[in-house]
């Protein structure tokens, strides 16, 4: 299942960010057949700052001739570039990890799979790759938003400021609402039931530019959302992805790796 609609993910970005984004990734294009160009970071979780860096999160699939040399397979491609003042942070995995990924519960792959700010995609692959992705969904995600928001909190601990806070909430709500739904949504604006009741104010210092501490109270804030994420004992998702669901994303990859030689 997925979540509602979206508008048109380059409104979110400012309109020179925008030029900048799409002159940088038709050079990737260039080096990479990429699957989708997913907007990750501040911008996908609905607290962007004019400054905000683009986080150009990427899924490719490498010619299959290139799989079975001895070459070894590329390692993932990562680059952070500063381009008329715009800040690219950009990274894209192949979709042969990416699917092994998600199955043992890769959050992070999932959503560059079914999120919303999709900037670029090969529609038809990535249209499959979703009908694919769906039936993978199990409760083992639940590890990953669990260890992703516990080191998020272990961050704010060291930086207790309103961004990091909304890092710890943002990715706790994700995954409860996963759970609970199956659904992957990133936007702290439409996950409310998960979030605290003061998360306007938080909002409102995050906008502000004010990077003086929390109080106290934040802190605990955290912690019960971490809690309540490892606490969820019923989902509407299987405990582990289901055998023909896998089956069927290997039949799958091995039509892409036919027809990508």
């Amino acid at each position: 299942m997925t979540s509602e609609a979206s508008p048109d993910p380059w409104r979110v970005l400012i309109a020179h960010q925008a030029t900048v984004a799409r002159t940088f990734l038709a050079a990737r294009a260039g080096e990479r057949e990429h699957v989708v160009v997913y907007l990750s970071g501040a911008h996908a979780y609905g607290f962007p700052s004019p400054d905000s860096d683009l986080d150009l999160k990427c899924v490719h699939v490498t010619p299959t001739r290139e799989l079975v040399g001895l070459d070894p397979l590329e390692p993932p491609n990562e680059r952070i570039d500063v381009v008329d003042g715009v800040e690219l942070d950009y990274g894209s995995n192949e979709l042969g990890p990416v699917l092994r990924g998600i199955i043992k519960g890769n959050g992070n792959y999932l959503e560059r799979i079914l999120g919303d700010l999709v900037l670029e995609a090969s529609s038809p692959v990535l249209a499959r790759a979703r009908t694919v992705v769906r039936p993978l969904l199990s409760r083992r995600t639940a590890r990953h938003y669990g260890g992703f928001a516990t080191s998020q909190l272990r961050a704010f601990d060291e930086r207790p400021t309103a961004k990091c806070a909304l890092y710890v909430l943002r990715t706790a709500a994700t995954g409860r609402r996963l759970l609970a739904h199956g659904e992957v949504v990133t936007d702290v604006g439409r996950l409310g039931a998960f979030l605290p009741a003061e998360l306007g104010e938080l909002m409102a210092i995050k906008q502000s530019g004010e990077r003086a501490e929390l109080e106290a109270l934040w802190r605990t804030r955290l912690v019960s959302a971490v809690a309540a994420l490892d606490g969820i004992s019923a989902s509407v998702l299987p405990p582990e992805p289901p055998a023909a669901a896998i089956t069927a994303a290997d039949a799958w990859l091995r039509e892409v790796r036919q027809a990508h030689w």
